[in-house]
Formats: structure tokens, C-alpha cells, sequence
């Protein structure tokens, strides 16, 4: 679970910069960091969001969910993984959002042209075979991504875990146009 990053302050390396130079990935990832810190103000924030919103979005590269929401530094607590599926490790995230951190709502983002779509949970077989274990986790791939919204804001809504369950809400997210389309629950 993660406090909001988004800031109006351009990144430290072009994104077409971070493809090309010297050393590794991570090295420029430091050496960004270091430009960062030298700069840094300490905002003087707690960890509770501001929106007390918790958003669970699907990992993508392609979505820069905070500009997308209009979200500031300390509005929200973002939990992202492929597909942005509620799996139990995303209600663990979303319990301590709610019972230690204060959040009330949960926003659940999914997206066009998701990977998860293109796969099938033959994918744990398939690791299995390669490297001699079965993953632990389900692959949670899923064909159809309004249906697999729905499927989340049920777990979210039927978990005995979260007290806040009233205000959830899940969207799609179109990698084209960059508009949230509301998906209802059944």
C-alpha cells in the first residue's frame, strides 16, 4: 500500500531517456533519486490519504492513474497489480487502508487491452513445468474486463474484513481515450 506520488514537478529522467544510456535500469533509477532528494522538502504528511480513498488499478504502464484522477500527493492509497484484480493480498492492503489509516471508499480500475486478458491460468502450469514448483497464487486472468470489475467489487463488498463497503465503485479505463467508463455491479 502506497500514499499517492503524483506531483506537478517534471520526472527526473524522460522516459525515452530511462531506455537509452549507460549502466542499468535500477543504476538511472538511482542516480534519479539522488537529483530527487537534492531537492527534496520533506511535505510533513501522515500516511492517511486525504480523499480517504483507497483505488486499486492494474499495473500497466501505459496508465498514469494519479494525472488520470486528478490526484494530488497524499489524496489516496493506490494498490496496483496485473490486472488490478481484488486478491487477497489487495484485501489485506485495503483492511489497513480502512482500519489503520482511515479510508471510506474504493475505487477499482481495470483497463482496455489488459495483458490479464491474453493469458489463461494454464500460465501456473506452464511455470510449473519450467521450474519445478507450482506457484501458490492464482493468475486471476480474465476475458472479459467489466465482468472481472464486477467479480471485484463483489469480493471487496462481501469481505468480513472491510467496515466500509458502501462506497465502492469500479470503472474501466480506456488506454485510448483515457476516460473512465463506470462499470454498475449486478
Amino acid at each position: 500500500m502506497t500514499t499517492s506520488t503524483h506531483s506537478t514537478k517534471e520526472p527526473a529522467v524522460a522516459p525515452a531517456d530511462a531506455a537509452r544510456g549507460g549502466g542499468t535500469v535500477t543504476d538511472r533509477l538511482i542516480d534519479a533519486n539522488a537529483r530527487y532528494a537534492s531537492s527534496f522538502d520533506d511535505p510533513g504528511m501522515d500516511a492517511r490519504p486525504v480523499l480517504r480513498v483507497a483505488v486499486v488499478a492494474c499495473m500497466d504502464a501505459r496508465i498514469d492513474l494519479h494525472a488520470a484522477l486528478g490526484l494530488q500527493l497524499g489524496d489516496c492509497h493506490t494498490i496496483r497489480n496485473a490486472g488490478g484484480v481484488v486478491t487477497d493480498d489487495v484485501i489485506r492492503s485495503l483492511t489497513i487502508s480502512q482500519r489503520a489509516l482511515g479510508t471510506t471508499s474504493v475505487v477499482l480500475i481495470h483497463h482496455t487491452g489488459c495483458g490479464m486478458q491474453t493469458i489463461t491460468e494454464d500460465f501456473r502450469h506452464e511455470l510449473e513445468l519450467e521450474v519445478g514448483q507450482r506457484p501458490p497464487w492464482a493468475v486471476e486472468a480474465f476475458q472479459d474486463a467489466e465482468q472481472d470489475v464486477r467479480q471485484s467489487i463483489r469480493r471487496v463488498r462481501t469481505s468480513p474484513f472491510l467496515p466500509h463497503v458502501d462506497d465502492v465503485r469500479g470503472f474501466v479505463f480506456d488506454v485510448k481515450s483515457g476516460r473512465l467508463a463506470e462499470v454498475t455491479a449486478d
